[in-house]
């Protein structure tokens, strides 16, 4: 029987957790309803051969293509198979596999208006999360990226940098074509993006842990080129959706789900 789940898992040397977090999933019975895709995005590693002997779809970049990018084709991957619903979750071990039942259910439940959200967001500070430590400058960046998004869009979004997502089709959709998806640093930019199209997006409270090995994107110089590409990203976004309302919209229109539902061809 074919599942209609995707977990997307983006890769790039997490030798150290990696078969722990696909150990997690199976134990939980999540592979039960969802097929587990891992984008190892030419890790240096042993990731690549962990990674093949467990029981998921493993592609792999021939060169470091950037978290996005591996994300990206992930989407894309869940739309040429027919996936109705994606999660996309982290390979470190900070992301818990208990919260993705959690994600499903809220993609499958109408609000009061009587409509699904297109992307649910695992979110660390609402009422209901464990406790999370974050350092002086992402508790920064957060605040001054919650501001911008609700400055522009009018949504508050409490958590904007969280990994921990899931999607309904015409979201993944969306975000599988060319130049609708950031390939470097996919955050709190995109979330802009959809809250500009008019998509609609929830929280729910989601568990993380700490992470233990490796080394974050984040580390180093990286926050402060990451703060200032979101900027320009952010500017960019307001300058394609707000201002020139390019696919102004397309978020409330559900043309494209109820395509995907009658089995046409979608092209990417």
């Amino acid at each position: 029987m074919k599942k209609e789940v995707l977990i997307i898992i983006p890769a790039y040397n997490e030798e150290h957790t990696i078969r722990a977090v696909l150990d997690d999933l199976n134990e939980a019975k999540i592979t039960d309803y969802a097929d587990i895709l891992v984008m190892n995005d030419a890790s240096k590693d042993d990731t690549n051969y962990i990674v093949k002997k467990e029981n998921c779809i493993l592609v792999t970049h021939v060169f470091n293509l950037g978290y996005g990018a591996a994300v990206q084709l992930g989407y894309k991957y869940a739309v040429r198979k027919g996936y109705q619903y994606v999660i996309q979750m982290d390979a470190d071990g900070q992301h818990d596999v208990n919260n993705v039942p959690k994600i499903l259910e809220a993609l499958k439940t109408k609000d009061e208006t009587g409509r699904y959200p297109d992307i649910v967001i695992g979110s660390r500070y609402l009422e209901g999360a464990k406790n999370y430590q974050t350092s002086r400058i992402k508790r920064f960046a957060i605040w001054m990226f919650k501001r911008a998004i609700k400055k522009t869009t009018g949504k508050v979004i409490t958590d904007p940098t969280s990994g921990l997502q899931g999607f309904r089709f015409p979201a993944f959709l969306y975000y599988s074509k060319y130049a609708n998806f950031d390939d470097h640093y996919p955050d709190a930019n995109m979330i802009m993006q959809m809250l500009l199209l008019k998509f609609h997006v929830v929280e729910i409270p989601a568990d993380m842990h700490n992470r233990e090995y490796g080394k974050s994107m984040h580390s180093g110089l990286m926050p402060f080129i990451y703060m200032c590409w979101l900027g320009l990203s952010m500017f960019g976004i307001l300058i394609r959706y707000k201002w020139l309302k390019i696919d102004e919209g397309i978020g409330e229109k559900n043309v494209v789900w109820e395509t995907k539902r009658r089995g046409d061809k979608t092209e990417i």
